[in-house]
């Protein structure tokens, strides 16, 4: 299966080490879509606000953590979710990105 770049899916990204975000969580996939076969580049969701200039806001109680971007095989996703990001999230997302590794 091809995953889609901003998608959601479930990710089990278990076992981690010391500060990484750990368990089945949702992951947003960042990598382009031509990548996405057996490894895809995935940000973690988390429900708990951190002031980081990492973290883009999704709703109240959740924020993709760009700070814990990391490359995954792609038999970690447990599922694809149906949920959407809007074009102004994508773009804040894209944003940071270049901020912390391009710019």
């Amino acid at each position: 299966m091809r995953y889609k770049q901003y998608s959601v899916v479930i990710v089990n990204l278990d076992p981690t080490i010391r500060s990484e975000i750990k368990k089945t969580r949702p992951c947003l996939v960042i990598s382009p879509n031509e990548m996405n076969y057996s490894n895809v580049i995935v940000a973690p969701m988390t429900s708990k606000y951190k002031d980081y200039p990492t973290r883009v806001q999704l709703k109240s109680d959740s924020f993709v953590a760009l700070d814990q971007i990391r490359t995954i095989s792609v038999k970690r996703i447990v599922k694809v979710t149906d949920i959407k990001l809007t074009k102004k999230q994508i773009g804040s997302v894209k944003s940071i990105i270049k901020e912390m590794l391009v710019d």
